[in-house]
């Protein structure tokens, strides 16, 4: 049967964008600029792009067009047996990343209908940790379900898996046609409408200010690198099973380019409308900015509903309109991460692709439940920490080593991106892989590891926020471990008749 395919070069570069593009641009990136230098972060942002997130973008979309499958079948069409465990572990990293990433896309949808009259009141924080999520007092205690979680929990699924029963090109193209243009204009409209707010100037000033000490700080680097990598969809299965659908005559290098620049022009867009909007808040309560200025779960949850009870007029319009847009920017990368395992799925047992997804999404969707239980928020923080740390960053420090230096492809992936692509690969390239990108990511790795791990378990000194050893071990270290355990007893099976055998002139 012939391989799915992308329509058009336009819905493969939205699609790829839509995965990059998610929940973590509009909540982390503003703070991390800046908390780390201001307008000055943008030297060591735009290096980072230019040396790791291109540079394994790159990889990943010519491993993906050249292998022509999901990450553990080109893994395994690569190199065999030794290199599949690894498109697998990506896989699994991915399935553990969908369990909770939904659900934080139905506090946004959640939080979209109750911006219309600002259910959440002044108390954001006690409505969104008590009213709303019930959270317990104990970490680690389910406690019950959730049902103000539970129930649009169910729509973030329905929607996501029957986009991808519709298949690659009538499904999640169509759906990316349609949600990433929606996104970029209604995240336009909030920032026009925030830089032309009270004390907007404030918050933009506080944001792009520079201060050119803090970028001789590693530290610094160390943050940009970070964000880059996981801001991009990289190592965790997404663009290699991505760029597995596209034609045969395609441009891999400037697919990349236009991929990875639009997902930093989105970023600095959030920043800008972020931080005008907490410039406004500040103003409005006459404080410095810095004490106002937060990331993650408590800007988008308990800042912003406070923006926007602040808001001149149209409060409801904006609020619906800012959680709408986190809504949208969940669900395409959602659909990104939730398709590397039906693909894997689907060509490592043959089955159809209906049945992979049925199979795959329902038994996330089933996992998901747990974190719209009352002590959610303290499994998903904890999931989320570990996955992430030891998950997306470990299988990319090792994906890097094992093609530049243990399987040798780099020459290999050169010579097939450049046979199709206006920009052609060098020395840059080869540098970026073998050299920076490993030492970058193994430097990182090995500051994550002395912070976490050889540390003795210990609530006052080594676990992090403090959570209990028991839940520690088994809430954070045990499921990063079993993506990887899970990645290695899939390798042991033997392919698909009709997936093993492989030609590249097919």
């Amino acid at each position: 049967m012939k391989r799915q395919q992308w329509g058009t070069r336009a819905g493969f570069i939205l699609a790829a964008v839509g995965s990059a593009v998610g929940l973590g641009n509009i909540w982390r990136f503003p703070y991390v600029a800046y908390e780390n230098g201001g307008g000055a972060f943008l030297i060591p942002y735009l290096f980072a792009l230019l040396t790791a997130g291109i540079p394994i973008l790159i990889m990943e979309f010519t491993i993906g067009h050249k292998y022509r499958g999901s990450a553990p079948l080109s893994f395994f069409r690569m190199s065999g047996k030794k290199a599949e465990w690894l498109g697998w572990w990506g896989v699994f990293v991915a399935f553990v990343i969908s369990t909770y990433y939904a659900v934080i896309i139905a506090w946004a949808m959640r939080y979209t209908v109750f911006s219309f009259n600002q259910a959440w009141g002044e108390d954001t924080e006690g409505f969104l940790f008590g009213t709303f999520l019930q959270l317990g007092e104990t970490p680690g205690e389910t406690g019950g379900i959730v049902w103000g979680v539970f129930l649009p929990l169910i729509l973030v699924w329905v929607i996501t898996l029957g986009i991808l029963l519709k298949g690659v090109k009538k499904g999640i193209e169509i759906a990316n046609r349609i949600f990433i243009p929606t996104l970029v204009i209604l995240f336009l409209i909030i920032v026009i409408r925030a830089v032309t707010l009270p004390g907007a100037a404030a918050g933009l000033n506080a944001f792009f200010e520079p201060n050119f000490e803090q970028i001789m700080n590693p530290s610094v680097w160390v943050a940009a690198y970070g964000h880059i990598f996981f801001s991009l969809s990289i190592a965790f299965a997404i663009m290699i099973t991505y760029s597995s659908y596209l034609p045969k005559k395609s441009d891999i290098t400037n697919n990349a380019f236009i991929t990875g620049f639009a997902n930093s022009g989105f970023e600095l867009l959030a920043g800008i409308g972020v931080f005008a909007a907490l410039g406004f808040m500040a103003t409005q309560l006459s404080v410095p900015v810095d004490e106002v200025a937060t990331a993650g779960v408590g800007l988008a949850f308990v800042v912003f509903p406070q923006i926007i009870n602040q808001f001149p007029g149209f409060n409801g319009f904006f609020g619906a309109l800012f959680f709408l847009s986190l809504t949208l920017a969940g669900l395409t990368s959602l659909m990104s991460i939730t398709e590397t395992y039906v693909a894997g799925v689907t060509e490592k047992f043959g089955v159809s692709r209906n049945k992979a997804v049925i199979i795959g999404g329902g038994l996330a969707a089933t996992i998901s439940i747990l974190f719209a239980t009352q002590g959610g928020l303290y499994f998903l923080d904890l999931a989320d920490y570990y996955i992430n740390q030891f998950g997306v960053a470990a299988v990319g420090l090792v994906e890097v080593i094992m093609v530049a230096w243990i399987l040798r492809k780099t020459n290999a992936l050169q010579s097939h991106a450049n046979l199709t692509s206006d920009i052609h690969l060098g020395g840059w390239w080869k540098i970026c892989l073998g050299f920076i990108t490993p030492v970058v990511l193994g430097y990182m790795m090995f500051g994550l590891l002395k912070l976490n791990i050889l540390q003795e378990f210990d609530t006052d000194t080594g676990n992090y926020e403090g959570y209990a050893n028991a839940f520690t071990l088994y809430g954070g270290v045990a499921v990063a471990a079993a993506a990887l355990i899970a990645g290695v007893i899939f390798s042991i099976g033997k392919w698909n008749t009709k997936h093993a055998n492989f030609n590249e002139n097919e």
